[in-house]
């Protein structure tokens, strides 16, 4: 029998893909990651999703583990959306994560005491096809999780299983509630798990225990519009919360760090129709094709569009899309696909 490592947040979707993994004949273990608790409000927070995590593995009757993560999460995870923040990028930490920590520590851990396959809540499909393990858009694309997997690789896809792939959210609390699970009403987590109120500058301010001085907004011409509040608070392609009073609406264009401004355009200056994009990870291809086309997204939370992708040198990509998007920002992942399945991605240069 095959042994399965179930990675149990203390959410609805983990406790169902736990079910359904113990239903495919899988010997089930489940385990939570203990990451980054912080004060006293999300170190409460992290303690119930862990128990929460165990009573349902209990109810299964599945031996439950605790990893202690919480080193790795602040370095690979906390650390690395500091300093985007700090040099004016958007970071994804939802991405990092799953990088380093669930199909990193997470899966290497499982293979270490003898799993064959680690087992998540995502809502994604892995299907093999010959000797290639192709990452696909989950059945119900209201909840597709793939952009946030994009930097998988064969061996991860291999040792891992998305039992929720073919599933919509609704079935899925159906399910928890059928059988019972302490989870079956809990909310979906927060987009970013450290900090669940999503004042990050506030966060950031706090864990660094430094404030940061305010500075100019100015237009792109260096006509100076007012004052901001401290450059990590802005995003680019952000309008509320600028504080000013402007003739007409404008918007983060860019951040220049090292005169700390905050550049401000109209919404028509935020359209672009080119990027690159650095570090690819491709999923399957072995050998790239110098210009292809594909669909790609540039934030999460986005339809894919038409694009022309050609390689550059180092691993990296130049990206023409049919159309201009609007407000791409440094840091954000660019996902590719072909019809519903992940091509690769990187990071916007």
């Amino acid at each position: 029998m095959k042994k399965a490592i179930v990675a149990m947040s203390g959410g609805v979707d983990s406790s169902v893909a736990a079910q359904i993994t113990k239903e495919l004949g899988y010997e089930c273990s489940g385990a939570t990651m203990k990451l980054f608790c912080g004060d006293a409000e999300r170190k409460s927070g992290a303690e119930q999703n862990i128990k929460d995590a165990e009573s349902v593995a209990t109810k299964l009757g599945m031996p439950f583990y605790v990893f202690d993560f919480e080193e790795d999460f602040k370095t690979d995870v906390i650390d690395r959306f500091i300093n985007a923040y700090e040099t004016g990028n958007t970071p994804n930490p939802c991405i990092v994560c799953n990088k380093y920590l669930k199909f990193g520590k997470f899966l290497d851990k499982a293979l270490e005491i003898g799993a064959d396959v680690v087992v998540t809540g995502h809502y994604a499909r892995i299907e093999k096809v010959g000797d290639k393990y192709l990452l696909k858009k989950a059945a119900d694309i209201t909840k597709d999780q793939s952009y946030v997997l994009y930097q998988m690789t064969q061996h991860e896809l291999s040792h891992t299983l998305f039992p929720l792939g073919e599933m919509t959210k609704k079935e899925a609390r159906k399910l928890a509630e059928k059988y019972g699970f302490v989870t079956a009403q809990k909310h979906d987590s927060q987009d970013i798990c450290f900090i669940p109120d999503g004042d990050y500058a506030k966060f950031i301010e706090e864990y660094l225990n430094k404030t940061y001085k305010h500075g100019k907004f100015v237009d792109r011409s260096g006509k100076v519009l007012g004052e901001h509040k401290g450059i990590i608070r802005y995003t680019i392609g952000q309008r509320k919360g600028l504080g000013l009073s402007l003739p007409a609406p404008m918007y983060v264009f860019e951040k220049d760090m090292d005169k700390n401004e905050v550049i401000l355009c109209s919404n028509e200056e935020l359209f672009s129709k080119e990027l690159d994009v650095d570090e690819v990870n491709w999923i399957f291809w072995d050998d790239v094709p110098k210009t292809f086309r594909a669909m790609a997204k540039i934030r999460y939370n986005q339809k894919e569009e038409p694009a022309t992708i050609t390689l550059t040198e180092n691993n990296s990509v130049h990206i023409v899309f049919d159309e201009p998007q609007r407000a791409i920002a440094k840091g954000q992942a660019a996902v590719f696909y072909d019809g519903d399945t992940v091509i690769g991605g990187g990071t916007i240069r």
